[in-house]
This record gives structure tokens, C-alpha cells and sequence, in this order.
């Protein structure tokens, strides 16, 4: 019992380091939404995208990020930005940035890209801190099949059949034998794949809602007063959850978990 709640303390640690981009993103945002200046010298969106961008650099000097790290950032806020810009279009208008700004494109603020990045982030952070494995992982070039798929999806299912429902199945059958093998301590610990994206999922939605109620983003149906986000949200955040790893792998490159190799390893020290 001692050591399972001295690897839970020491899981609960790690997890709140790989969040630290995501962590300062939420915090800035709740309280920037808590209180602005009605007229401020700088509109709150431009203050979020130098804020998001000093953080960066900080994590950077302090090398407590590593290159590949924010070369994944990088892709994500590029990739990200590019599906805002069509999803804020006004024939699309799926969502909207109701305050002002001048660092942007479009209808879009380039903070915007800084909160998938986040995603991005953690993932590639946690991928390093826990020294992930995987048994069951499926060939590369299917996996990056599916998240272009997906990827396209967000776009076309304003034009075309939503093709989401199967794209989730073909992920599901894709990854249901697959377990990811994560070191808190001395030895791996494992759980299913796509139970982990769940549950991320289920995180990203949380501040989701935190996100809508301190109003940096707003959905038409939010227009007139705020309310939960729609829980069917977490179908698109688990298939961003995909798209999101799948990159992430592309740089990380996935390991197999073996387990003479655990046997014959030297243990790590737990603090």
C-alpha cells in the first residue's frame, strides 16, 4: 500500500510537470477572464499570444523543454491555426473569438493555435517523463492514414457525409489490442491506449468549458448566455487526441515494450 501511494504522489508530480505549458495557457486565461481593463493598452488575445511565446522561450533557456519538444509545438500551432482560420470563417462560423486583437489572421488570434499546442506539449513532455512503451502498436504509415483522415474530416463534414463515427471504430480496431507501458519509478506500468486517450480527452474537455466560460472562444448556442459544453465534444477531442499522438510519435518514435529488457534494466531512483 506504501508504494502504491508513493507512486501515485510521484504520477501526480510528473503529470503536473508535463502540463506546465497547459497549466500557465489555463491560468492566464482564468484570470485575464476573471478581470481586463475595459481599455486596456493591449487587447487581451495579443497579451495571451506574448504571454504563451515568453513561456516558451523560458522553458526553452531553462531547458526545461527540449528542442523536439517545441519543433511539436511549432507543427501543432501551424496545423491548429489553419483549421481555426476555416472553422471562424463566416460561412463555416463552427465558433468565434468575440474580443478584439491585432496579432492574427483572419478571424482568428494566433493565441488560438497556442491551446492545441498545449496539447501537443503535454503529450511529447509525458511521452519523455514516463519513458512510454507500447506492445500492439500498429504499423506507422496506417496510423498516419487514419489521423489524415481525420484531419480532413474537420474540414469536409460541412460539406459532405461525416465520416467521424467510422474513422472513431477504425481507430478502435486499430489500437484495441495496443497498451501503453509508462515508468513512474523503477518498473513500467501499463494500461490501455485508448483508455488513456479517454481520459485526456475528458481533461481537454473540462478546460474546454473553462475556456468558453472566461469567454475566449464562444459557440453560437453560447451567444446569449453560457452553458456546459456538449458532451458529445469528446467524440472530436479523442479524435484530436489521435491526430495529436499520432505527430507526437512521428517525432518520438515508439518503443516496444519488452519485458527481458525491464528484467535486465537498472532500477531508476524514486524520489
Amino acid at each position: 500500500m506504501k508504494t502504491f501511494f508513493h507512486e501515485f504522489w510521484i504520477f501526480g508530480l510528473k503529470q503536473a510537470y508535463a502540463c506546465l505549458f497547459g497549466g500557465f495557457l489555463l491560468a492566464a486565461i482564468m484570470i485575464t477572464g476573471f478581470w481586463y481593463p475595459e481599455d486596456p493598452v493591449i487587447y487581451r488575445y495579443d497579451l495571451l499570444f506574448l504571454l504563451a511565446v515568453a513561456f516558451q522561450v523560458g522553458l526553452l533557456a531553462f531547458r526545461l523543454e527540449t528542442p523536439r519538444e517545441a519543433i511539436v509545438i511549432l507543427l501543432f500551432h501551424i496545423v491548429a491555426t489553419v483549421m481555426e482560420v476555416f472553422k471562424t470563417s463566416e460561412s463555416i462560423d463552427s465558433w468565434r473569438y468575440p474580443g478584439e486583437f491585432n496579432i492574427g489572421i483572419y478571424n482568428v488570434p494566433l493565441f488560438a493555435g497556442f491551446m492545441y499546442s498545449a496539447v501537443g506539449s503535454y503529450i511529447a513532455r509525458v511521452w519523455r517523463l514516463f519513458d512510454f512503451r507500447f506492445s500492439y502498436y500498429p504499423p506507422a504509415g496506417l496510423t498516419w492514414i487514419v489521423v489524415a483522415l481525420i484531419y480532413i474530416n474537420f474540414f469536409s463534414h460541412h460539406f459532405v457525409f461525416d465520416i467521424r463515427w467510422i474513422l472513431l471504430a477504425a481507430t478502435v480496431a486499430m489500437f484495441f489490442r495496443c497498451n501503453i507501458y509508462f515508468k513512474i519509478c523503477d518498473k513500467h506500468r501499463h494500461m490501455s491506449l485508448l483508455l488513456g486517450w479517454s481520459l485526456v480527452a475528458l481533461f481537454i474537455w473540462f478546460a474546454e468549458n473553462v475556456g468558453t466560460y472566461s469567454k475566449i472562444w464562444l459557440y453560437p448556442t453560447q451567444a446569449t448566455g453560457w452553458h456546459i459544453v456538449s458532451i458529445s465534444k469528446l467524440i472530436s477531442w479523442f479524435l484530436l487526441m489521435i491526430l495529436s499522438f499520432v505527430l507526437v510519435a512521428a517525432v518520438q518514435k515508439p518503443k516496444i515494450y519488452s519485458a527481458e529488457a525491464e528484467m535486465q534494466s537498472d532500477s531508476e531512483i524514486c524520489y
